[in-house]
Order: structure tokens, then sequence, then C-alpha cells
């Protein structure tokens, strides 16, 4: 499976953000890390699309959507922002070629720079649903890591 940044348990010092997926039987597994919370984040969200669209396939970002997301810890936060992109997927048929996330008290001020899933090549099963297991995000000595496993 594509690596995109070098991975903090593989040298990664600078604080430069990346993604991979993981071989999950039967689901889509994705492991992202950055320098802050929201560059991990904004990984993860990366790699979860690119696991089953090629973003730059289409002819680019048609429209912005803009939401604030809430949670009582980081995990929590994860799953609502994972949930937001299915979501969004599966009521509107938009994918998110790009993503700023920028932090508020209790969440995320999200910003999706979004495109037509019809638009884009498929690469893989789109995500159905966010599942529990194995689910974090936090903060180590390299960075922000996170994982997250998705129904496809």
């Amino acid at each position: 499976m594509a690596t995109h940044g070098e991975h903090p348990d593989e040298g990664n010092t600078e604080g430069r953000g990346g993604h991979r997926g993981v071989p999950h039987t039967a689901d889509l597994r994705v492991s992202a890390w950055g320098s802050t919370r929201e560059e991990c984040l904004a990984q993860v969200v990366r790699g979860v699309v690119e696991s089953f669209a090629d973003p730059s396939s289409g002819a680019g970002a048609r429209r912005r959507r803009h939401t604030e997301l809430h949670a009582d810890d980081d995990p929590e936060l994860l799953v609502a922002l994972m949930d937001d992109v299915v979501y969004r997927l599966d009521t509107a048929g938009e994918v998110p070629v790009d993503v700023d996330l920028d932090p508020i008290p209790g969440g995320l001020r999200v910003a999706y720079r979004m495109a037509d899933a019809d638009d884009l090549e498929p690469v893989g099963a789109a995500p159905k649903a966010v599942t529990l297991h194995d689910l974090s995000l936090g903060r180590g000595p390299a960075g922000w890591t996170c994982s997250v496993t998705l129904d496809v």
C-alpha cells in the first residue's frame, strides 16, 4: 500500500505529515501522522480518500464546504471527522480532495474542497462506516499519530 510522507517510526523527526494504508481483511485501515493534531487528521482524510478515489484524476474541487465538529476527546473527534466524510460521500456524492482544519474549543473547524465522486477515478471500495476497532489518535515523541478502520 502507498505511503505518503515519512512515518515517525522511520526517522521522521522534522514533523512532516503523511499517511499510509495498512493491510486489513475486508476493511479499510489508514494510519496517519503529523506535527499537530490537525495535520494528522488532515492526513487521515487524505489517506481515506486516496484509498477509494484518485483526487488528482478529476476536474478538481468544485465547491467548498465548511462545518464545525465537536467531541469530548481526540479519538471521538477522529470518529466525527470520518463520519462526516462518509456522510458527505453517501448523501451528496462529494469527496474531499483537500481539507483544512483549525482547532476550536472542544473540536475542529473544517474547510473541505469537494469534488463530485463521479468525476474521480475509482481505485478501491468506498467506505461505508467508521469502526471503533483499534481506533487511536494521540501525541507521541515524534508528533501526532492516528489510525482508523472503516467498513467498505
